[in-house]
């Protein structure tokens, strides 16, 4: 047995950086130190924190801005013509196509929502229609302040994607930071990348640069659920338009100190409580498992994480399968992704402003808010659940409470909950990642129940 065991050590080949030429190795430098710099490496722009991707995202939107939303109405319309060509007509060019065909032949549901989408987008460009449907509470939030950020972001985050995910730069800080994000969160190293493009550019770039990994076979069903409701953190810059919004700007490093500390505590709770703990270690199953972030004996990990990598950038051919591959993750998510985001998100926003339904669901918050000790519990209690339609809500309705630190614990709150239907709620429905609405809301409400306390104790000790 033993002089078997020796023959397989042996006969497994073990590669080293210098199995590759020099091309190899900068093809993986170039390329990641740019993805680094566009998505992760925070820069200043206009006095607030932001990042590369940020800075390109903001400055056509603002070229752009007048002309976005008509634009994207035409993009809703044609989603919809081509679905319907797609499901009635069947035509050839759509259904032998790999990337047009999951893109068009769509089920009932999501042909629905797409219809949806488009009607709600044409009635609130021309204000024709019931007024619930277009109000600048509902769908003209959702059409003039959501949809041009999404687009314009996921349009470079799209893109340049590929500069994180296809050049070795996941495996190079997955196998580096394995050993404290396993333990810790029970995640791979590279999940930390996920965290970070979330933290300083946007939780709709963390979910997408999640979405991806998983299809491709680096993160297993547990691992993507887990990551997508714990890590998709808000920016900073949101952060920053949220405390600012609720006049309390001059806190906004004890309210960014909460919102990070009871953010880890709920990541590290919530994989370890259904519905995430029953998620199956498997991969996603056109694909399989293709991560490897053990690091042999007598290996560094710097070392077995950069052989990783050149042996991942050295399978890049050339530039066009690059390209085309940035072209198709823009076009999937412009046609498939905006339309939901118009529908769900407008509907969830008229449930939020002109029904009672969430100031019902929050009356049990009202005396976990008095225990807490915070002024105005009945008033704040909704706070508590509208972040699940949009998360900008909460400093909505806080900003009409006078007590300054019930005020700071709905901002901080809003931040943590992490699951908002108009932007991440819908990415991760719309995903291949197995979660569902129901729980969704369930992982929602235990951010809320975990974090809260921690938020309130922080905020006395603050307002002391």
């Amino acid at each position: 047995m033993e002089l078997e065991k020796k023959v397989l050590l042996e006969e497994e080949p073990v590669f080293t950086s210098s199995s590759y030429q020099m091309r190899d190795k900068l093809k993986f430098i170039i390329p990641s130190l740019l993805g680094l710099l566009l998505f992760l490496i925070p820069v200043p722009y206009q006095g607030k924190w932001t990042i590369g991707v940020g800075i390109l995202a903001e400055g056509l939107q603002a070229i752009l801005t007048p002309y976005l939303p008509q634009f994207m109405t035409g993009i809703l319309m044609l989603s919809v013509i081509f679905s319907v060509v797609a499901k009635a007509f069947k035509p050839n060019w759509i259904l032998q196509s790999s990337f047009l065909k999951p893109l068009f032949y769509v089920s009932g549901f999501w042909l629905t929502m797409r219809i949806l989408g488009a009607a709600f987008a044409i009635l609130t460009l021309t204000k024709v229609g019931p007024e619930f449907i277009w109000s600048d509470l509902t769908g003209g939030t959702v059409l003039y302040s959501l949809v041009p950020v999404l687009t314009t972001w996921f349009l470079f985050a799209g893109l340049l994607m590929p500069l994180l995910l296809d050049f070795g730069l996941m495996e190079f800080i997955g196998s580096t930071l394995r050993k404290f994000m396993r333990p810790l969160f029970k995640l791979p190293g590279r999940s930390s990348i996920d965290a970070i493009a979330s933290w300083m550019g946007s939780g709709t770039v963390g979910v997408l640069i999640t979405t991806k990994q998983y299809e491709e076979g680096f993160y297993s069903k547990r691992e993507a659920a887990v990551i997508a409701t714990n890590f998709s953190v808000a920016s900073i810059a949101f952060s920053l338009v949220v405390i600012s919004f609720i006049g309390l700007d001059h806190m906004f490093v004890q309210f960014y100190t909460c919102v990070v500390v009871a953010g880890l505590v709920a990541a590290v709770i919530c994989p370890r409580i259904p519905p995430l703990s029953r998620k199956a270690d498997t991969y996603y199953e056109p694909v399989g498992k293709q991560i490897a972030e053990d690091v042999p004996a007598g290996v560094s990990r710097y070392q077995w994480g950069f052989n990783k990598a050149v042996e991942k950038a050295s399978k890049i051919e050339g530039a066009k399968g690059v390209i085309v591959s940035g072209a198709q993750n823009v076009i999937d998510i412009w046609f498939s992704l905006i339309p939901l985001v118009m529908a769900l998100g407008t509907l969830a926003l008229v449930f939020a402003e002109f029904t009672p339904i969430f100031h019902y669901l929050a009356y049990p918050f009202v005396p976990i808010l008095d225990l807490l000790q915070l002024p105005e519990a009945k008033e704040a209690a909704p706070a508590m659940l509208v972040g699940f339609a949009d998360m900008f809500l909460p400093a909505v309705v806080g900003s009409g409470i006078e007590s300054e630190i019930t005020r700071f614990v709905i901002a901080a709150i809003s931040l943590t909950q992490l699951i908002y239907m108009s932007e991440v709620g819908i990415l991760l429905i719309k995903s291949k990642i197995p979660l569902n609405f129901l729980e969704l809301f369930i992982i929602f409400l235990q951010r809320t129940i975990i974090t809260l306390p921690i938020i309130a104790v922080m905020a006395h000790l603050f307002f002391f």
